[in-house]
């Protein structure tokens, strides 16, 4: 007498590349403009979150599926904003002028501000009078905004606390900037 077996079969799990294509695809969306900023993070999550490729497919079904040509057009457009981006940090960094980090072995940190009790006084109206300090903590270069009006950048990204800095650095303390060099 034989006997049959049935088993109950379930969908195929998904591939990790079957994911990352439909986030690209919820990617591409908002760049296109088709999908909002917060409708894009919910669908992120939901497509992180599925088990199966009909799930995957009812989150990207309304949105375009592009082509080669259309992926090649934004990669070109990506390399060159890029490009230009790079160019013109690169342009402004040799002509910044150039902030000597302070002796290693200074145990106070330097002030940076209009205060004439400052370290560095910088006399500009887009400077605070106390703005920044930089200090050399566990072997690292410290800056540290102090509240200042228009904010301290380091490589053009604005510093909420304090940041690592080391020698070739952009940072700027309101509008003046500065290349960081050792000594």
């Amino acid at each position: 007498m034989t006997s049959s077996f049935e088993f109950p079969t379930y969908p195929a799990r998904l591939s990790d590349a079957e994911r990352d294509h439909a986030l690209k695809v919820l990617r591409d969306g908002v760049a296109l403009g088709r999908l909002s900023q917060d409708t894009f993070v919910r669908r992120m999550e939901l497509a992180l979150a599925a088990r199966h490729a009909d799930e995957l497919a009812a989150l990207t079904a309304d949105l375009p599926q592009d082509g080669r040509l259309s992926r090649a057009l934004f990669g070109a457009v990506e390399a060159v904003s890029g490009f230009t981006v790079r160019l013109r940090r690169a342009w402004q960094a040799e002509r910044l002028p150039k902030l000597l980090l302070p002796h290693p072995g200074s145990r106070h940190p330097l002030r940076i501000g209009r205060d004439p009790a400052s370290g560095l006084r910088l006399n500009h109206e887009t400077v605070s009078r106390v703005h920044a300090e930089l200090r050399r903590q566990g072997g690292m270069w410290v800056l540290r905004d102090l509240g200042s009006t228009n904010g301290t950048t380091v490589n053009g990204r604005r510093v909420v606390g304090a940041a690592v800095v080391r020698e070739g650095d952009l940072v700027s303390f309101g509008q003046m900037g500065f290349r960081l060099a050792g000594q």
